[in-house]
């Protein structure tokens, strides 16, 4: 790495490229790069790909031998990653033909969304894709707490993640920048008590986590939601 990592980075470390296994999301984690490990390698050679908010740049280096990847993030610079802003991202229009925004949009401002899903649309070409990664602040257990206590569940602290909002309305801020919903999936359907258990030893559950996406992957109850757009 080369700079100062600033954020997160600074306090952890290059956490995703081992991350612990009594991390609460660590199961998450797993399923969701599984998936996007399977975008990624079904793409044609040399796709012109950017990782926006690529943190180390773990997929951006594991993919540079087959596809044109590039990665992008505030706070971090490497020989795979250009430090800068996903408001203002420093490439001309029609860049790329595919961008990733992997659990990046809940650590932007609610005034920063919609200039960071502006941005990506530009730097797409016409027909290019985005695929978004978000926690989902309306989850199955966060609808249970509102209906019980009045309060949804953040997915992070809000100095963490001050955009967290339930996945809908980030289907609604991509499709206001121009984008176009083309398939949505879920992660982790959060039903309580089995979801507290998870939590409390998340890699020796990990089975468990698996089970339940498979058996209740309805978006809307889901921890997390990956959503893939096209640019028209």
């Amino acid at each position: 790495m080369t700079g100062t990592p600033t954020g997160e980075y600074a306090l952890r470390g290059d956490y995703h490229r081992e991350p612990s296994p009594d991390w609460e999301f660590y199961p998450t984690y797993l399923a969701k790069l599984e998936f996007v490990r399977r975008y990624l390698a079904s793409l044609p050679a040399n796709t012109r790909v950017l990782d926006a908010g690529c943190g180390e740049g773990v997929l951006v280096e594991e993919f540079r031998g087959r596809l044109a990847i590039e990665g992008i993030d505030p706070n971090y610079s490497s020989s795979f990653v250009t430090r800068g802003s996903l408001t203002a991202l420093p490439y001309a229009g029609g860049s790329f033909d595919r961008a990733t925004c992997l659990d990046v949009l809940e650590h932007l401002t609610f005034d920063e969304q919609p200039k960071a899903l502006a941005e990506l649309f530009r730097v797409l070409r016409p027909g290019g894709e985005l695929l978004v990664s978000v926690p989902n602040l309306a989850h199955l257990q966060s609808r249970v707490h509102f209906l019980l206590q009045g309060r949804l569940i953040h997915t992070a602290s809000l100095e963490k993640h001050p955009g967290d909002r339930p996945a809908g309305e980030y289907i609604d801020l991509a499709r206001r920048a121009g984008f176009r919903l083309v398939d949505r999936r879920g992660i982790f359907p959060t039903v309580p008590i089995l979801t507290r258990w998870i939590r409390r030893s998340p890699a020796r559950l990990r089975p468990l986590h698996r089970a339940l996406t498979r058996l209740l992957p309805i978006p809307g109850w889901c921890f997390l939601n990956l959503m893939r757009f096209e640019r028209p």
